[in-house]
């Protein structure tokens, strides 16, 4: 049961050390508390856990550009982050855990600046037919967060440039680019400013909670600075690139997965996948399922059966018909 609602306000707009800020509010969450953090970063482009960011994003043009590539740890697809886009964490056990609650406390937020949302697919929020809310979620040790994105007044010229999505992906939505599926709240009302939306969100919360929030005061420590550090490395943003003789893609209901295969006399010996599923940790079971296998469906099937959602299983197979 939460007894206690904390809030705290990012002022900074580093993305490597506003995710290392998330990830020690999870760690340190108590019990008997929800948090709701709300931050913003400056020209960045935050991929999923899974995602291949060459794929996603115009790496090289936004670094050069002065912006910022992040990797978070929650699945999903790519977001652009500027100074017009306002980010919501809400932070908690898993047992105080409540989507439905959140996604109130989102509407509800968003009806105090006059603005009517509704819910599409498996992580968007849509106010007059459009996006202006991706949502992602993270599982740590009896502990979770669910996070996501608020467009207030984004600079979409900037989103096009950067964000590269697959052209699958965005005809499935039946949209030609990500600039058309999107809307900035601000366009929508005079009410719908960043600290507004600020203020709305904070007592959304706590007219859905029936408590008032307490501020949290947080100051930098090592485990920060840790985090950080790792959130800004090359080896976490780009991750390792494997040698691979083979490559299978598709798109399904559930995300986008490509499959990168290394094969020796039949067997594989190692794989990487990439993927927007929400489900951050599939690439890991779907690996331990492949991983010196031989490249046999029946067998490939058996082990996938027995470490992934037996409801995905047929689409994953369904990658690999033509070996």
């Amino acid at each position: 049961m939460i007894k206690k609602l904390l809030v705290y306000k990012s002022n900074d707009f580093n993305p490597y050390k506003n995710l290392a800020i998330e990830k020690h509010l999870l760690d340190n969450v108590d019990e008997d508390s929800l948090i709701l953090y709300l931050w913003q970063n400056d020209n960045t482009v935050v991929i999923g856990k899974n995602q291949n960011p060459w794929a996603e994003c115009k790496c090289r043009k936004l670094e050069s550009d002065g912006g910022f590539l992040a990797r978070r740890l929650s699945g999903g697809g790519a977001v652009f982050h500027d100074k017009g886009n306002l980010n919501f964490t809400f932070v908690s056990y898993a047992e105080n855990y409540s989507l439905e609650r959140n996604i109130q406390i989102i509407k509800k937020a968003c009806e105090f600046a006059n603005i009517k949302t509704e819910i599409s697919g498996r992580n968007d929020i849509l106010a007059n037919g459009k996006k202006f809310s991706g949502n992602a979620f993270y599982n740590s040790n009896g502990k979770v967060y669910h996070h996501g994105t608020i467009l207030v007044n984004t600079d979409f010229e900037k989103m096009s440039m950067y964000l590269t999505p697959s052209k699958a992906k965005l005809e499935s939505k039946g949209v030609k680019s990500v600039k058309s599926r999107t809307i900035n709240l601000a366009s929508l009302s005079k009410s719908a400013t960043i600290e507004n939306l600020i203020n709305f969100f904070i007592k959304s919360t706590e007219e859905c909670l029936n408590l008032k929030a307490d501020y949290i005061k947080l100051t930098d420590n090592n485990e920060i600075s840790t985090l950080t550090e790792k959130f800004s490395s090359n080896e976490w943003k780009y991750s390792k690139s494997l040698p691979f003789s083979v490559s299978f893609s598709d798109r399904f209901d559930w995300g986008t997965i490509e499959i990168r295969l290394d094969i020796q006399k039949g067997i594989i010996t190692s794989c990487q996948i990439f993927t927007d599923s929400m489900d951050e940790s599939l690439p890991d079971k779907i690996s331990k399922s492949l991983i010196n296998a031989p490249l046999d469906l029946e067998k490939i099937k058996e082990n996938l059966n027995n470490n992934i959602n037996k409801n995905i299983v047929s689409d994953i197979i369904s990658v690999f018909i033509d070996i």
